[in-house]
């Protein structure tokens, strides 16, 4: 069962078995062994007997059934035919690598390995009837800019009544200070800048102006609280027939390049080049409903659990979906603290390849969580405390 890959991280020094990487050794196996049919699971409906799939009269009608699928019965002649295929594909390749006739089809290294490398397809041809119906949505309502939009969000929710400011007292009135923060609110989130909005358009307000407005009002505390409003607006607006309920939530982070100068900048590994992460956490209808600032090296456990945990919006979100880039055994001991909270899920996902402390190659983890009331919804987990089901 204790794979030569995993015996690094299974036995010490001493010879001695190590509990936690074995019992992961050990779910590894039982998943590998469910997706091939090997054992399965009494009861379940996917991993359930294998038998239990044929037709009631399959041992009887034997012949009949096979050749409804077109298929020997013979499993030698099968696995023949499979392998005269696979051979046929093989030098169909082989002699297409030579002629330089693969369509950008190439073996190249990965990680001191073989690796298939596919070029990629090329653009399609956008389709006439999305066409059509481009044209005729700008011939009804024209280009929106985007500053109408967030004019427009303002009008019907009135955001930007949750811009305090921080000084003792503002004696701007109310219609004024609401076209500067808007114009503030386009600046930053373009990245347009306050100098370039100043000068453009006939709005009236100097650089100083909304500089000022910028520091006095806008801060981490007035703009989440801007975006709580704008979200239970959205939720308040839709029609439940329409749309549903929204009750899963997904995040993950994204990278953004920003100069060195921002002391948050570091170098992304994997994406190759300094930034900053931003880790949204986003509804099943793509409504984002909690963002937060992170460097690349910043830990994405600590980010998912905080926007779990500080997820102050109205919607009702039952069940939180991440990426953990890789199996952690990190997880597996957040996962024992957040099911003291409401319940935890994990399960395994495909991955490529990951490295479990310098001992595995396995999935990577997806963890999820699922509330009810007082009881954990557990899809997989360590086996003595979190029911374990892989996929």
């Amino acid at each position: 069962m204790v794979r030569e890959e995993w015996r690094r991280a299974v036995v010490d020094e001493r010879g001695r078995v190590e509990r936690i990487p074995y019992e992961l050794c050990v779910l590894v196996a039982l998943r590998d062994a469910l997706r091939r049919r090997e054992i399965w699971v009494p009861g379940a409906n996917r991993w359930q007997n294998p038998e239990d799939d044929l037709p009631p009269d399959f041992e009887d009608n034997r012949d009949v059934h096979y050749d409804a699928i077109r298929q020997p019965p013979d499993p030698e002649k099968f696995i023949e035919a499979l392998e005269k295929r696979l051979r046929e594909a093989l030098t169909r390749f082989d002699t297409a690598l030579e002629l330089g006739t693969t369509g950008g089809v190439d073996i190249v290294k990965k990680h001191g390995e073989p690796w298939i490398k596919v070029s990629p397809l090329g653009k399609q041809e956008e389709p006439e009837n999305l066409v059509a119906l481009k044209a005729e949505i700008e011939r009804r309502w024209g280009t929106i800019d985007l500053i109408d939009i967030l004019k427009e969000a303002e009008f019907a929710t009135g955001f930007t009544g949750e811009f305090t400011s921080v000084a003792t007292r503002e004696a701007v009135p109310k219609a004024v200070l609401r076209r500067r923060l808007l114009l503030v609110l386009f600046a930053l989130g373009t990245n347009m800048g306050i100098k370039r909005v100043a000068v453009t358009g006939k709005h009236g307000e100097s650089e100083a102006v909304l500089r000022r407005v910028r520091h006095l009002f806008v801060n981490r505390t007035n703009l989440r609280a801007a975006l709580v409003r704008l979200v239970n607006a959205t939720f308040a607006a839709r029609d439940a027939a329409w749309w549903g309920e929204g009750t899963a939530c997904a995040s993950d982070s994204k990278k953004f390049g920003s100069w060195s100068s921002n002391f948050m900048t570091e170098w992304h590994q994997r994406y190759r080049g300094p930034g900053v992460m931003i880790y949204w956490h986003v509804e099943k209808k793509s409504l984002c409903v909690y963002s937060q600032l992170k460097s690349c090296s910043a830990s994405e456990v600590a980010a998912m659990i905080e926007g779990v945990l500080r997820l102050c919006t109205d919607v009702e979100i039952d069940r939180q979906y991440t990426d953990t880039h890789g199996a952690s055994i990190m997880w597996t001991v957040q996962v024992d603290h957040l099911r003291c909270v409401f319940g935890a899920l994990k399960s395994w996902s495909n991955a490529a390849s990951s490295q479990l402390d310098g001992a595995a190659r396995s999935g990577g983890w997806a963890l999820g969580c699922a509330f009810e009331g007082d009881h954990a919804l557990c899809g997989a987990g360590r086996a003595r405390d979190i029911l374990w089901q892989c996929f």
